[in-house]
C-alpha cells in the first residue's frame, strides 16, 4: 500500500507511575478510534508521543533523554509530542532542551490528543521552522480543559489480565517534599458513575484484576463534598463487575483509612486484603518537617484495626531516608517503628530535593554517603521481617495470577503482590499468562514465594482471591 493510502500510525512511550499508564491507554484508544494505528517501532510512526514523568529530577532527565533520542531520529514528516507531567510542569525546559518537540500536552488535557495531532499535522509542525523558533502557545495544551470529564475515560482493550483504574488526579496533601500539586493541581475526583462504567468496560474487555490508583485514593470524593466516598465506590465496582476476581487498592493516606473503608475491604470478597499506605517516615519530628501526619499512635491504631478485621492483610509502605535535619536519633526511631509494625513490604528512597518545594530550602541537609548508609541499614532491618512474613505463608493455598515466564519458571502474583513493585510466586513450568489457579506455597525467599499447583489439570479461573482458611 502506498504511503499516501495507508492509515497514519503512532508510537507512544509511557514513563513514570501507573497513573500515566492510564492516561496513555486513553490516548491510545482515542487515536485508534480516530483511525491511527499503534506501532512499537518509532521509525514507522507518523506521530511520536512520550508521556513524561516530572516527579523527581532523575525521572525528568529520563523523559528528556527519551524525547532527545526520538528527536535525533525524527524525520521531517514526523510529529513529536511531549505529554504528561513534565510537559505540564516545565514545558519551556522541554522546548529549550529538545527543540524538535512539536507539541506539549498537559496532564489534564490528554483527552485532546487527537485534535492536537490533527493541528500539528495540518500545520506541518513536523517540518523544521524557518525562523528557528516555535510558537509555544499554538503548540501547547496545558492547564485545565475547557470542558469537564463527565464521561467514562475511554480505554483500549486490556493488554494484560490486570488494569489500572484511576479514580482521581491531583492532591490536597501539603507534603513539603512533593512537587506533584504544583503541576497536577488540587484533588479532582472523577465522577462516581464514570469510574464504575470504566471498571465495567475494563472487566468486559478481559481484566481479571483492577488496581485502584490516585495520588491519594482515600481522599476520593472530598472535593465533591462527599468525603469518605471510597468505600461506596469500591463496593459499587465489586457489585457491578461480577466477573472481576481482584480489586486492589493503592496509595492510601494514613489519616484517611476510615472504619467504613476497613469494613468494606473486610466484607467484600473481590477486594483484596492488601493496602499500600505510604507513610514516608516513622519519627514524629521528621514527619512534622515533612508536613505529614505525625501522630504515630494513630498509625498504630489504624494498622491494628486493619489486622483485626483482616488477619491475612498484606501491608506495604514507603519511607524516605536522609530528609533534611534527620538526626541519628530520628533515623533510629524509624528503625524502631519498622520493627514494631512489621510491614510485609517496604520501599525506601533517599531524599532528593525538588526545586520549588519547601523541603528544597530546609537547613541541615544530610550528606549523600549518610543517606546511602541509612538506606542500607533500613533494608537490613526490613529484609528478615519480609522473609518471616513470607515464611508464614508456607503451607497455605493461594490463588495466583500468571504474569510471565523466566527460564522455565512461571512468574505469578498472589493477593500479596502488586504488579511491578512486589515479588512473585515462582512455579515450575510455564503456565498460561493470565491464568488464575490455586497453588500451595512450599518455600519462601525474602521477596518471593515458591509454590506448586494444587492440581495438575489445566487451571481454571478462581474467583476467590485467597484460600478460605482465614474465615473470610
Amino acid at each position: 500500500m502506498a504511503a499516501s493510502q495507508r492509515s497514519p500510525s503512532f508510537y507512544l512511550l509511557t514513563l513514570g507511575c501507573p497513573k500515566n499508564e492510564v492516561d496513555s491507554d486513553g490516548m491510545s484508544t482515542l487515536l485508534t478510534r480516530a483511525g491511527y494505528r499503534p506501532t512499537t517501532n518509532p521509525a514507522w510512526a507518523d506521530v511520536l508521543i512520550v508521556n513524561t514523568c516530572g516527579f523527581l529530577a532523575s525521572a525528568q532527565e529520563e523523559s528528556i533523554a527519551a524525547l532527545a533520542d526520538l528527536a535525533r531520529r525524527k524525520r521531517r514528516d514526523q510529529v513529536l509530542i511531549a505529554a504528561g507531567c513534565l510537559a505540564e510542569r516545565n514545558g519551556e525546559a522541554i522546548l529549550h532542551r529538545v527543540p524538535a518537540v512539536d507539541g506539549l500536552l498537559g496532564t489534564r488535557r490528554w483527552a485532546e490528543i487527537v485534535g492536537l495531532v490533527a493541528q500539528l499535522r495540518q500545520n506541518g509542525a513536523g517540518d523544521k521552522p524557518k525562523s528557528g523558533r516555535r510558537a509555544f502557545a499554538r503548540l501547547a495544551l496545558l492547564g485545565d480543559p475547557e470542558t469537564s470529564d463527565e464521561q467514562p475515560t475511554p480505554r483500549a482493550a486490556v493488554q494484560r489480565a490486570s488494569a489500572y483504574l484511576k479514580i482521581a488526579d491531583g492532591c490536597n496533601a501539603p507534603c513539603a517534599f512533593c512537587s506533584i500539586p504544583s503541576f497536577k493541581g488540587k484533588l479532582r475526583s472523577r465522577p462516581f458513575a464514570a469510574v464504575v462504567a470504566e471498571a465495567q468496560a475494563l472487566t468486559a474487555a478481559g481484566a481479571k484484576e483492577l488496581i485502584v490508583v490516585a495520588q491519594d485514593t482515600t481522599d476520593y470524593g472530598r472535593d465533591r463534598g462527599e468525603p469518605d466516598s471510597l468505600p461506596r465506590l469500591l463496593h459499587a465496582i465489586a457489585e457491578r463487575c461480577p466477573d472481576l476476581a481482584w480489586l486492589r487498592l493503592m496509595y492510601a493516606y494514613p489519616g484517611h483509612v476510615s472504619p467504613a473503608l476497613i469494613e468494606t475491604m473486610a466484607t467484600t470478597p473481590a477486594i483484596l486484603p492488601y493496602l499500600d499506605i505510604p507513610l514516608q517516615h516513622g519519627h514524629p519530628d521528621t514527619l512534622r518537617r515533612m508536613r505529614r501526619p505525625s501522630n504515630l499512635e494513630m498509625v498504630f491504631n489504624t494498622i491494628e484495626r486493619l489486622r483485626r478485621a483482616m488477619p491475612d492483610i498484606c501491608l506495604r509502605t514507603t519511607f524516605i531516608v536522609g530528609y533534611p535535619g534527620e538526626t541519628e536519633a530520628e533515623f533510629e526511631g524509624l528503625l524502631d517503628f519498622v520493627r514494631a509494625i512489621r510491614f510485609d513490604r517496604v520501599g525506601a528512597f533517599t531524599f532528593s530535593p525538588e526545586p520549588g518545594t519547601p523541603a528544597a530550602s530546609l537547613p541541615d541537609p544530610v550528606p549523600e554517603e549518610v543517606k546511602r548508609e541509612r538506606w542500607e541499614r533500613l533494608m537490613a532491618v526490613q529484609q528478615p521481617i519480609s522473609l518471616a512474613r513470607n515464611q508464614a505463608q508456607i503451607g497455605r493455598v493461594l490463588t495466583v495470577l500468571v504474569e510471565g515466564h523466566d527460564k522455565g519458571l512461571t512468574l505469578a502474583r498472589s493477593y500479596r503482590d502488586a504488579p511491578e513493585i512486589d515479588g512473585y510466586v515462582l512455579i515450575a513450568g510455564e503456565w498460561p499468562i493470565g491464568a488464575m489457579f490455586d497453588v500451595r506455597i512450599t518455600g519462601a525467599l525474602a521477596y518471593d514465594l515458591i509454590g506448586e499447583p494444587v492440581t495438575a489439570a489445566t487451571p481454571q479461573r478462581i474467583v476467590m482471591p485467597i484460600g478460605l482458611d482465614n474465615g473470610r
